[in-house]
């Protein structure tokens, strides 16, 4: 386990659990799963705003293949350095653990993921006295929200802390235009091996010849 400090001394507020509302009036430690870089850039802010320091953690097996999950992790780093965010990291390239975790369902697999990456970030908020999660992930217009949604309450309800729901994503470009004036590294695929594959499928399609009509 690494931890991130933004500086010498950080601030850590513990307070009692309460109902998730809305908005909140008060500064408390959120634990802010961070899949990218990128999409944590609107993320950040937004709950900075409205008085929200988040610590943000890192905990991502389904990024394929190494050279990219270092590439984002490192990144993440860097950023994360540059705005004065505590970062927390579970260091797991999890190639084996994502495809045996996906394989029985395949056409399910998102879903998976998802899970793997919410219960592994509730159970650690639990374990480490957060009060509360929630995820970059909610900035994509991509995801699917819903889904994401249902599977944090029932983590969060599986391992006591509480799940804080934000819709990030009417704040996307905004962050994406803002990573690429940072210069930023940004991917181009999702994550796993096999939404990369969909990718150059899609873009092998794209350059397919029209057929001869007979």
């Amino acid at each position: 386990m690494i931890h991130y400090y933004a500086n010498k001394f950080p601030l850590i507020l513990t307070v009692n659990p309460t109902i998730i509302s809305e908005r909140f009036d008060f500064l408390s430690e959120t634990l802010l799963h961070i899949c990218c870089a990128p999409c944590s850039i609107a993320c950040i802010d937004t709950l900075r705003q409205e008085g929200i320091e988040p610590v943000g953690f890192w905990y991502n097996p389904n990024i394929h293949p190494m050279k990219e999950y270092k590439m984002r992790k490192n990144t993440l780093v860097e950023y994360a350095k540059s705005i004065d965010l505590k970062l927390e990291i579970e260091n797991e390239y999890g190639l084996r653990k994502f495809i045996e975790a996906v394989y029985p369902n395949w056409d399910n697999r998102c879903a998976t993921c998802y899970a793997l990456r919410f219960e592994e970030t509730a159970r650690y908020a639990a374990e480490h006295g957060y009060d509360r999660f929630t995820s970059t992930l909610f900035v994509s217009p991509y995801q699917n929200h819903e889904l994401m949604r249902r599977i944090c309450e029932q983590m969060a309800e599986k391992y006591g802390v509480e799940y804080l729901h934000r819709d990030f994503s009417s704040r996307f470009r905004e962050g994406q235009d803002k990573a690429r004036e940072l210069g930023l590294y940004m991917q181009n695929y999702c994550g796993c091996v096999f939404s990369e594959e969909d990718r150059y499928r899609k873009r092998k399609k794209k350059k397919k010849p029209d057929a001869v009509q007979a």
